[in-house]
C-alpha cells in the first residue's frame, strides 16, 4: 500500500489528515492491507510466513471492532457497513 493510498484512507475515515489514532482509521487501514494480501495468497498458495501476519492483522482488527462496538455501536455499525465487513 503506498503512502498516498493510506493518507486518502486517513482522510476519509479521520477527522484531520494526521489522525491515524482513530479506531475507524485503524481498522480501515487494516482491512485495505487484509485485502492486498489475501490477493497475494491467490498468486502464492505456499507463503505460511505472510499468512501467520495476516491472521495477526486480523485479531488486530477484531479487537479493535469489539472495542469500537463497547464503547460506541453506532460508529461500529457505519464502519462495518462502508468497510463491508462481516459479523
Amino acid at each position: 500500500m503506498t503512502n498516498e493510498q493510506k493518507l486518502e484512507i486517513v482522510k476519509k475515515y479521520g477527522e484531520n489528515d494526521k489522525d491515524t489514532g482513530k479506531a475507524e482509521v485503524q481498522i480501515a487501514l487494516l482491512t485495505a492491507r487484509l485485502n492486498e494480501l489475501t490477493e497475494h495468497f491467490n498468486v502464492h498458495k505456499k507463503d505460511h510466513h505472510s499468512r501467520r501476519g495476516l491472521m495477526v492483522m486480523v485479531g488486530k482488527r477484531r479487537r479493535l471492532l469489539n472495542y469500537l462496538m463497547k464503547t460506541e455501536i453506532s460508529r461500529y455499525r457505519t464502519i462495518i457497513k462502508e468497510l463491508n465487513i462481516r459479523k
